[in-house]
């Protein structure tokens, strides 16, 4: 698959560290994954620490590379935030998916299953089946 064709994957945090840091650990785990278009979307557009839609919607074109993009979330007001660009549409470009799966290890499942050149439901799979992981 041609990486203008990938899944796009952008990770919304309340905080920009955390969303570059998720970044970085899953595209290290995916084995760089470089042909995967990641893009955090973290905190306000002044540092601090919070949501923004123009982040948000700036990160999702960025990635747009006509497969889909999947948008996965830290906590509340980030889904809600995300939940409003959807429903406002023309804000975040077509086959834009809120993504129901944990923080860093949906990311990094989702990650390393677009990697592969896998569709977005496959995608979106990948990222939800991390619920399941245990660690005891």
């Amino acid at each position: 698959m041609s990486d203008d064709k990938r899944v796009g994957i952008v990770l919304v945090s309340h905080s920009a560290e955390v969303a570059a840091s998720v970044a970085e650990l899953a595209k290290g785990l995916a084995g760089g994954a470089a042909a995967v278009p990641v893009a955090p979307a973290g905190g306000t557009e002044a540092g601090g620490l919070g949501t923004s839609a123009e982040l948000i919607s700036a990160a999702a074109a960025s990635v747009d590379r006509g497969a889909g993009v999947a948008v996965l979330t830290d906590l509340g007001s980030a889904i809600l935030t995300v939940k409003a660009l959807l429903a406002e549409g023309g804000e975040l470009p077509d086959g834009t998916r809120l993504v129901d799966a944990p923080f860093v290890e949906g990311a990094v499942a989702a990650v390393v299953t677009a990697a592969t050149g896998a569709d977005l439901d496959a995608v979106e799979a990948a990222a939800a089946e991390a619920y399941g992981y245990r660690k005891v």
